[in-house]
């Protein structure tokens, strides 16, 4: 578990996000990390356990993404995040490897699993499969497990059929999906708890199903 003020930092840090404040309170995200740290390093001994693929080897401190934003060509120009963001690598990550992702967020905490915005050679793999095995992946979604723990996100999709699909096609609104990730939102309590370790487990272990058929599908 974490403590609250490492969540309650990045609330200062959304009301503060300018440089000379983050000099200021450097100490309060130094001590935010090193309370991450333990959280991180036993999650990706356990997740090494479930997924054969998982790297044992990632140190906590390289799963933890950098807090400062690239703001070179975004309009926003706010210097620092506004989560922690954490990375779980799989050996030979890149384009075509599903990711696990845990986002920490005051109000938006949440474990993410799957492609987001992939390329569109792995993009056109993944519902290639969809279509083909077309009740194997809606077995995967509608699980009583899968479902008991995480929602298919619906938010990044086209509006129209992607190219070589009828708009009749009877699972167009999956084939529209531009990101097949599986999201399990959790309240920012559960962190506090020492049994969110055994919850990220639990879904470690439920999303394995949808990782491999993403990893069936992106494998060349």
């Amino acid at each position: 578990m974490i403590k609250p003020k490492t969540l309650s930092f990045l609330t200062e840090l959304a009301e503060n996000n300018n440089r000379e404040w983050f000099a200021e309170n450097k100490y309060l995200y130094e001590e935010a990390k090193a309370d991450l740290f333990p959280l991180i390093a036993k999650l990706i001994k356990e997740l090494a356990i479930i997924d054969p693929q998982f790297s044992a080897d990632t140190e906590p401190k390289k799963a933890l993404m950098r807090i400062y934003r690239d703001v070179r060509f975004s309009k926003n120009k706010d210097p620092y995040k506004k989560n922690y963001g954490i990375a779980f690598d799989v050996k030979g990550y890149g384009p075509n490897i599903a990711a696990y992702y845990l986002h920490l967020q005051p109000g938006n905490c949440f474990f993410g699993v799957g492609f987001w915005q992939p390329e569109s050679s792995v993009l056109k793999m993944i519902r290639e499969e969809i279509d083909y095995n077309t009740s194997e992946f809606l077995d995967v979604i509608n699980a009583k497990e899968f479902k008991s723990i995480f929602k298919l996100s619906q938010e990044d999709k086209l509006k129209k059929a992607p190219k070589g699909y009828e708009i009749t096609h009877p699972e167009i609104e999956l084939l529209k999906l531009k990101s097949f990730i599986a999201i399990y939102s959790i309240p920012d309590a559960e962190f506090f708890k020492p049994t969110i370790v055994d919850k990220l487990i639990t879904a470690f272990k439920t999303i394995q199903p949808f990782v491999l058929f993403l990893r069936k599908a992106t494998t060349p």
